[in-house]
Parts: C-alpha cells; structure tokens; sequence
C-alpha cells in the first residue's frame, strides 16, 4: 500500500465484528490502514489492502505474546501531525505513549526478579518518577534498571535524540540501538539486497552519506561527546547479551 498516503486509520480491537465493513469503508475514503495480529488476518482473508504495524514502525510488534501498537511512529508528531493534528500536540501525545510503554517494561521486568525504576521527562507523578539526572545515577549505582521515557520532554525532538542525550548525561560507556536490521548498510537492505553492510563506521562518515538509521542530531551529540553507537537487530536471540559482553555485533558508530 502507498505509505504516501496523508490519512491513516489504525485498528486494534478485542472484538472483531464489523470489521469488514468498517475496513472496507475506510478503503472508500481512500484511508490507509494500519492493523496486527487477528485484525490482519480477518482482512488479509477478506483482502482488503491493510499495513502490518510493524512494517509501517519498522519494530515488531508482537512481543511476549501480547500485541504492542503504541509507537512514536504512530501516536507521536510524525505519524499524527499527517492526519492534520498539531505537530506539537502530537509530538506530546508521542512522549506519553513512551510512559506507557516504559510503565509495560519496568513491569516486565519486575515480574523477572530484577528492580527497575521508571523516570519520565513530564510530570507524570502519580505514576512515574520525574527524570532528575543525580537521582537517574543514584538508581544506576545501586543497580537498578533505569528506564527514560517521554524523550526530552520537548517537541520535535526524537527519541533517538533523547537517547543520546541521557546517555551523555548518564556518562554511558556505550549507546545501543535496537532496530530490526543488524547494523548500518549503505541503503535499506530489506528492499535493495545488494546494500552494503558496514561493521564500523565514522561519525563523520555516517552524517556525511546522508544515512538513516538514526537521526543526525543523535549522532551529532554522540560524536561531540565521543560517545560510541552500537547499531543491531533486535530479532537476532542473544544479540543483546553478546553486546554487553563485547563481541562485535551489527555495526559500530564512532
């Protein structure tokens, strides 16, 4: 489907009557839709032109079982502000989507053992601790999971750019992308097989060839703190392990 499109409908519902009809009027509006799981299937089989979620995302989207459909992409600035909402009011709606998110993994977590703390760029008190750069390194030490959520607390900013910006502040040894090809390539190598795949790469290379994996501004805050950016797939069972442990693993930024 032409992802050209201005207007997207996402569908994600427990009860499935009527969806058809409502797909296919959608259709008739000349609305993109965007839909996982049992949603899918119901209009694959019906076929009715439809968007996997984590196509349009370019992350997966069924994780421990459980359908995820909250992403930046989506309900932040980018995706929002094509169906004629405010860029700002987008973006803002973005970062309390990344709350939400934050709030599923630090229970993840917890339900594993291990203790995490969510800090939260907005005020969100009642739910979430407000990000506070001393106290973000007190957790650290002691040894616990430390998860930022709500980007910069700042519209037009990426999470890619609050990624490196709290890993600067943080002093993070390494900054870690997780993406669903492993590493950085000279073009998309999920549509063009003959994309070169680079093991290593200067920031200053990476800026210069117009690459996309991450955004400029993230990569021009990691090189003037010389902060290195370890780019891999996400899909790949002990990626993340190897990483941590050393091994050279998708692509390294710096």
């Amino acid at each position: 489907m032409d992802r050209k499109l201005q207007r997207w409908a996402l569908i994600s519902v427990s009860d499935k009557s009527g969806l058809r009809e409502l797909a296919e009027e959608l259709v008739n509006l000349e609305i993109g839709i965007l839909t996982t799981g049992g949603s899918s299937k119901i209009l694959q089989d019906s076929n009715i032109p439809f968007t996997e979620v984590s196509k349009y995302t370019g992350h997966p989207e069924i994780m421990g079982g459980r359908v995820k459909t909250l992403h930046p992409k989506i309900h932040g600035g980018e995706g929002l502000a094509q169906s004629g909402i405010d860029r700002v009011t987008g973006d803002q709606m973005g970062m309390l989507a990344t709350i939400i998110n934050a709030l599923a993994i630090q229970d993840a977590l917890e339900r594993q053992g291990m203790y995490a703390r969510v800090m939260s760029a907005l005020k969100v008190n009642e739910v979430c601790e407000d990000y506070i750069r001393r106290r973000a390194t007190r957790h650290l030490e002691k040894g616990r999971i430390t998860i930022f959520a709500a980007g910069t607390g700042n519209p037009y900013f990426t999470t890619d750019s609050a990624a490196s910006l709290r890993a600067v502040e943080i002093e993070a040894d390494l900054l870690i992308k997780a993406t669903r090809v492993n590493g950085v390539y000279s073009d998309d190598p999920l549509t063009n097989t003959d994309a070169k795949h680079y093991e290593e790469i200067s920031y200053s290379d990476f800026i210069s060839m117009g690459l996309k994996v991450m955004d400029t501004t993230s990569i021009v805050m990691c090189r003037d703190n010389n902060l290195p950016v370890r780019v891999y797939d996400m899909g790949i069972k002990g990626a993340l392990q190897d990483i941590v442990e050393g091994k050279n693993v998708g692509t390294l930024i710096g």
